[in-house]
């Protein structure tokens, strides 16, 4: 991921099969690695007398490319974020969800549907999950510091910080703590927050990493880092949780909504309906967020059935802000990134 490949580091995707036999109804999906728990797949099966084929991807360009080359004729439903929701949108490749299927509709936060312009009513993409990028802070290392993103000038953290090796990220950040959109094009505002990053932010970090920064923190070798809060939490030994303050600031920030769609010539479509709308019983949605540790925020009711407590408050994504793709202006990032990871 972005930030589900940190889950999946070195990692290649595979295949999983589960058990229902041959004669079975078939159901491929095709999701992030480790997305997807054992426990919502099994029901499924069980429920509809069917077997779920499970193959996995770790970046949006596998996927996509997988896809174009022919790969959509052997795949029912595919789980993109917005930015390439919206291109799968704009290229045709997705077939309309079927609305009388979809009876769990009301359980989808509203908020979440605000956010997203390129299919608000739900008509190709059903949300997944929503989450953001925060900050994690050693509380035995750190004193007194400033939840924000500026919280990456902090002298303090001189040498044992990190931010994500993800331009979209920790420009967005910039972007976001400076009151600007994280979809800004505006030349000055990026060169602001070009400024901001290689003066203030830089300085104090070890390093740009987008892979091994849960580790690391969990090893004592980072304090404070940008990064994904089930990455985090996932590295460092549950007793040693309350040591962790994780916050996503108040000005906000980018995020993510990954969403189930079905493609166009998918060859269960009618299966993987199904499947969409038995994701947002709440009761089911409830093991996908235990198992994530994740807070409620796509499906509302789900809360009432969740057996664990959240590393973070759901509220705290209020302010994010999703990052849409740029088209031709993604080039002004690429600019900007290069200038801030390769010089001194």
């Amino acid at each position: 991921m972005k930030k589900h490949i940190a889950l999946a580091a070195g990692i290649a995707a595979s295949l999983f099969f589960t058990s229902c036999g041959d004669k079975k109804a078939k159901l491929s999906l095709y999701n992030w690695s480790y997305y997807t728990p054992d426990s919502v797949i099994k029901q499924f099966e069980e429920e509809f007398n069917c077997k779920v084929e499970l193959n996995l991807y770790t970046s949006h360009e596998e996927m996509y490319t997988k896809i174009v080359s022919g790969g959509a004729k052997s795949f029912d439903i595919v789980v993109p974020s917005q930015d390439y929701a919206e291109i799968m949108i704009q290229e045709n490749m997705l077939q309309p969800i079927n609305q009388e299927k979809l009876t769990n509709r009301g359980n989808i936060n509203p908020k979440v549907l605000e956010k997203a312009v390129y299919d608000p009513d739900m008509k190709y993409c059903v949300p997944y999950y929503f989450g953001a990028a925060g900050i994690a802070v050693n509380k035995t290392k750190a004193i007194n510091y400033e939840r924000s993103w500026n919280i990456f000038a902090d002298p303090q953290f001189k040498d044992h910080a990190t931010m994500m090796d993800d331009m979209r990220e920790v420009i967005g950040d910039a972007l976001a703590y400076q009151g600007h959109n994280v979809n800004s094009v505006d030349d000055d505002e990026l060169a602001q927050a070009k400024e901001l990053i290689n003066k203030k932010w830089k300085p104090n970090l070890v390093k740009f990493d987008a892979s091994s920064f849960g580790k690391e923190f969990a090893e004592g070798n980072f304090w404070l880092c940008q990064g994904y809060a089930e990455v985090v939490f996932q590295e460092m030994p549950q007793e040693k949780w309350s040591d962790i303050d994780f916050f996503i600031p108040a000005e906000g920030g980018p995020c993510y909504l990954d969403s189930m769609c079905i493609l166009k010539d998918a060859p269960h479509a009618d299966l993987a309906n199904e499947f969409i709308n038995f994701i947002h019983r709440p009761e089911i949605y409830a093991q996908f967020l235990d198992f994530f540790n994740f807070p409620c925020y796509v499906n509302l009711p789900a809360e009432e059935f969740m057996k664990t407590k959240p590393v973070y408050k759901a509220n705290q994504m209020d302010s994010c802000t999703l990052k849409m793709d740029l088209g031709k202006d993604l080039d002004k990032y690429n600019t900007i990134w290069q200038d801030i990871r390769f010089t001194e």
